[in-house]
């Protein structure tokens, strides 16, 4: 059976409808990214008129803030959506139609976009009224370094989807949870540098890690790192690769196991 952009086009729409339907879940989208950004915002206004500058210059603390978000809606949009199927116990009708599972994860890839630019377009607009956030500044980088994020968020929201699929919503808080784990590695506020040396390969592994310091590059010194972009990207290569591989392998146990009609519970 070959791949249906009509399938996914149609799983698509059953998530919109979901979304504009409700504005519970639409206020949720906009609501943490503007918080995150007035209460961190703020701190870094504060911080700018202080003595010591060297940790916020060039809006280092907003547009880390910003980046992550990214990061962080990327992978919970995702799970979301695919959260969504769970609770309306939906899931195995899902599995067992024409809908090939590759088709499923693009659906629930183009909803954390769509998540992701409701959640993160006004918050942008914010950053540039209230703090002055220079988009311009990061120019194209911008766009590499968003990409570079969703795409690490896609692989984690998959092997959690994964892992809901096998366990049942007892795997559940991962989707809230997993990216914080990374928080501290990913050197989101400060440089590679502070970290311990015993910490530095593990937080090397992780694509994040170089395209915030390819922020701060851009920052403090107007330099785009061509080299840091390529580590990232070679890493969510394999990143991606071990999450699809992580995510069939479970979903085929959760079908060996019988636990797909029962994963609402």
């Amino acid at each position: 059976m070959t791949f249906s952009v009509t399938r996914v086009a149609a799983l698509c729409l059953r998530y919109l409808y979901l979304l504009v339907s409700s504005w519970p879940r639409l206020l949720e989208l906009i609501y943490w990214p503007i918080l995150n950004l007035l209460t961190w915002g703020f701190l870094q206004t504060y911080a700018m008129g202080s003595t010591n500058q060297t940790l916020f210059v060039g809006g280092a603390l907003v547009s880390g803030l910003l980046l992550w978000e990214v990061l962080f809606r990327g992978q919970i949009g995702f799970s979301v959506s695919f959260l969504e199927e769970v609770w309306s116990r939906n899931l195995g009708n899902i599995l067992m139609s024409p809908l090939r599972p590759i088709e499923f994860v693009a659906a629930l890839m183009t909803m954390s976009l769509l998540r992701l630019a409701v959640g993160m377009i006004p918050t942008v607009i914010l950053a540039v009224a209230f703090f002055g956030f220079d988009l311009a500044r990061l120019g194209i980088g911008f766009a590499a370094f968003f990409a570079l994020l969703v795409i690490t968020g896609w692989a984690v929201g998959l092997v959690v989807c994964g892992l809901i699929l096998r366990h049942g919503l007892g795997a559940e808080s991962l989707a809230w949870t997993i990216m914080f784990v990374f928080w501290p590695l990913c050197c989101v506020y400060y440089p590679l540098s502070v970290l311990p040396g015993w910490m530095k390969p593990l937080a090397l592994a992780l694509p994040p890690t170089h395209v915030f310091e390819g922020m701060r590059a851009v920052l403090s010194q107007g330099v785009l790192r061509l080299d840091l972009l390529a580590y990232a990207t070679v890493l969510n290569i394999i990143w991606i690769a071990i999450a699809a591989f992580a995510f069939a392998a479970l979903l085929e146990k959760a079908r060996d196991a019988g636990s797909l009609l029962s994963s609402g519970e």
